[in-house]
């Protein structure tokens, strides 16, 4: 789950990590008073939706005045952001960030990860803050300096002086920037993060180390537990199809294809992409119902897919597994007949009752094209959508 800037600020002053004074803004008026608050000489119109590259996009204005902030609030509102993240569909600007100005000296980058290869908490530093970290890691890799941190004791202050000093903190404010980074992976422990990155941590000119950025995304699986983050979640950032699969514990995300995939198990659902892509076709989405998928999981699943204008055609592949291949059938039968599916749909059934399912698919009097294989599946949604 994504958050917020300014909540992501929020959640790390309260663990000590400095950030600038700033208060969220939903109309012109409100920016304005903001800024009056704050009292700053110098305030940042910052613009609030869930992608990064909102600089870029004319998202974050400098405003030496009221007037100014104004001028700018204005003109950010109910703007659409086109950046690297948003794809060309852009987002809609619907709330701002009005932050005091500071005096930066100088710019890093300091990001937490969790590294699947290693399983444990990564932390990663770069001089070249301002920057996506990606580019950094193809034109200069050598820039960047990672530690690898043990869960049993937590990230050490020795590992933390050594990013600081790799990546050339002033050496007077070492400690504070050791400070700050141990709060960072306090804050991404405790509130079960997938990513904190601050980009850029800056030094300011009258000595302090500062997150001037920040974006946390948080492990979906632990929101259970982190009721105050869930709070935070803005479903206007969220497409609406992902929203619905989510109420039904449906694995959703929409792509820009227009063949919809129905798959069990993540895994399964990523070849299944990538083999429409090799045989020339475009995938409408990622989706997974799960090992245990009921004939209802599987008809919701249909109407979120169908949901989507642009698909022409919708591919099933099921493993039988634990979820059998006889209840796929009926629960792709049932969802046919109540959608009044009127696209192309080819089926492969392979695993447990497998001889059943495709009977009962058979049978069922619709227009239903059986795969005998994975490739002859891919190859015939990609030829009946063409």
């Amino acid at each position: 789950m994504n958050i917020h800037e300014y909540q992501g600020k929020e959640i790390l002053r309260q663990y000590g990590v400095a950030v600038p004074n700033g208060k969220v803004a939903f109309t012109v008026d409100e920016a304005v008073e903001a800024a009056k608050e704050l009292g700053s000489q110098v305030c940042v119109v910052k613009a609030q939706i869930h992608a990064g590259g909102r600089g870029k996009a004319g998202g974050v204005k400098v405003a030496k005045n009221l007037d100014e902030v104004r001028e700018y609030a204005n003109e950010i509102l109910g703007k659409t952001l086109v950046t690297h993240q948003t794809g060309p569909e852009g987002k809609e600007v619907k709330r701002l960030l009005i932050e005091e100005g500071c005096d930066i000296k100088k710019e890093y980058y300091i990001g937490l990860v969790l590294d699947r290869a290693t399983s444990r908490v990564v932390l990663m530093a770069s001089e070249e803050g301002g920057t996506e970290i990606e580019e950094v890691a193809e034109k200069t890799p050598e820039k960047i300096f990672k530690e690898v941190i043990d869960p049993v004791v937590g990230l050490l202050p020795f590992q933390a002086r050594r990013i600081a000093f790799n990546i050339n903190i002033p050496k007077e404010l070492v400690n504070q920037a050791v400070k700050f980074m141990t709060a960072l992976y306090t804050a991404f422990v405790e509130k079960d993060c997938s990513i904190a990155e601050i980009n850029p941590l800056v030094v300011t000119g009258d000595g302090k180390v500062m997150a001037l950025d920040a974006k946390l995304n948080f492990d979906a699986n632990a929101l259970y537990r982190q009721k105050d983050v869930l709070e935070y979640r803005d479903l206007d950032e969220e497409d609406a199809k992902e929203i619905e699969a989510s109420k039904h514990d449906l694995s959703y995300i929409s792509l820009d294809g227009n063949i919809g995939c129905m798959v069990n198990g993540a895994g399964l659902a990523m070849s299944t992409m990538d083999i429409i892509k090799h045989y020339g076709g475009e995938p409408a989405n990622f989706l997974d119902v799960g090992g245990g998928a009921t004939a209802e999981k599987v008809t919701e699943a249909f109407k979120i897919i169908l949901s989507d204008e642009s698909v022409k055609g919708i591919f099933v592949n099921i493993f039988g597994g634990i979820m059998k291949c006889d209840v796929i059938a009926e629960g792709v039968i049932a969802a046919t007949k109540e959608v009044g599916l009127e696209i192309p749909l080819v089926v492969r059934l392979e695993g447990t009752n497998v001889d059943l399912g495709k009977k009962i698919l058979s049978e069922s009097g619709l227009n239903i094209t059986a795969a005998e294989s994975m490739a002859d599946g891919a190859q015939k949604i990609v030829s009946l959508v063409g």
